[in-house]
This record gives structure tokens, sequence and C-alpha cells, in this order.
């Protein structure tokens, strides 16, 4: 039983931490104020964005397990289809450059309440993407309710799922942040670029990785 409830965090942390490596305008306005601002307010910033990664993220889970026997009828296709859509948002990263946006950016004084809920505010809003996004994840990595979600031990499941997307989220974000800030000095626009592309590669290797094992488990 803890084998299991470690293996269902560990994917539910698998998939909040790949769902947030995105070097999009979200994370150029949390970098943006860990860097004008403290550490703390980008933090705060990622937290928000993170939280708001996991109401989306509820959401995708529950219908991902309500349409869990279309979703195992038709599973190699939907690992490929989300693998691709993976990778083409791999690609779209690699290519992005944030370094104009992270100039036109001025942070304001604010709070760190205020810190948290305008990212909070900014990624909900971004709904219709980021949905589709996390359910690629959850597909790619396995993620499902096992029988009736009304269940017991479906609905504990589905707790420690996102209890374990939370996690990734907030330790990516984090992470991040503290990296920033470390280099604060010496870091320049211009390595958004070197961040991007990293991001980018990490993202469409794990497109591809379950492209090809889907196939590969296919002719197995």
């Amino acid at each position: 039983m803890l084998i299991t409830i470690i293996e269902i965090l560990l994917r539910g942390l698998a998939v909040g931490a790949a769902a947030s490596i995105t070097v999009g305008p979200v994370a150029v306005l949390c970098i943006q104020r860990t860097l004008s601002k403290t550490t703390r307010a980008g933090i705060f910033s990622g937290l928000g964005v993170a939280c708001a990664d996991t109401v989306m993220a509820i959401i995708a889970y529950f219908f991902f397990a309500m349409m869990q026997a279309q979703i195992e009828k038709y599973s190699h296709i939907l690992s490929i289809v989300g693998g691709i859509f993976v990778v083409i948002v791999g690609v779209y990263i690699f290519f992005q450059n944030p370094v104009p946006q992270i100039r036109r950016n001025r942070a304001g004084n604010t709070t760190l309440w205020k810190d948290f809920a305008s990212m909070f505010g900014f990624t909900i809003a971004n709904f219709v993407v980021v949905v589709p996004y996390i359910l690629a994840f959850f597909a790619m990595f396995g993620v499902g309710a096992d029988g009736d979600i009304r269940d017991t031990s479906s609905l504990v499941r589905g707790a420690f799922t996102i209890l374990g997307f939370l996690g990734g989220a907030c330790a990516w974000w984090t992470m991040l942040t503290l990296v920033i800030s470390l280099f604060r000095r010496k870091f320049r626009p211009r390595h958004m670029l070197t961040i991007n592309h990293v991001a980018g590669i990490i993202v469409g290797l794990l497109g591809i990785y379950t492209i090809l094992s889907t196939f590969i488990s296919n002719n197995g």
C-alpha cells in the first residue's frame, strides 16, 4: 500500500514538474519580479502559478477519470496524440524569444499576496491552453483513476495524485526563482534564451519518449 501511494505521488509530482517547465509570459513575469523586486516576490508569484495549475489539474484529472473507459480503449492513439502535442509545445518553447517582454515588463510596488493573486488569476485566464496541456502529461505518465471515481480508493488515489502535482509544480517554481536569484547580478535577459532552449528540449524529449515507447509496447 505504501509503495502504491509513493508511486502515485511520484507520478503526480512528475506531471506537476513537467507541466510547469514552460518559459512563456507566466515564467517571464515571475523572473522579472525576482530580478526587480525580491526573491520572496518571485517565489510567491511562482506559487500563485502552481496553485492555479493545480486547480486546473483537478479539473483535468476528473475529466480524465470520467473518460477512463474510452481512454483505455484508445490509449495508444491518445498517448501518441499527447506526445505529438507535447513535442509541438517543446518546439514552441525552444523558439520563443522572451527578451523583448522582459525588457517591457516593470514590476510595481505590490505586496506578496498581490503577487500571488495576480499570477493565480493570470494563469487561470489561460484555462483553455493549460488544461489540454496537463491532460497530455496525465496520458504520458499513465496517471488515471482505477475503477469508479466515486469509490473511496479512487478518490484517495486522486487526492495523492493532485498532492504530488502541487508538490512538483511548487518545487519547480521555487527552484527556478532561487536559481535566478542566486545569479541575479550576472543574469541578463539573453540568458532566458538558453533557459528556453533547455526547457524546450526537455519537453520535446518527453513527448518523443512517449511516442516511441507507445510504438514499442504496441509492437512488443
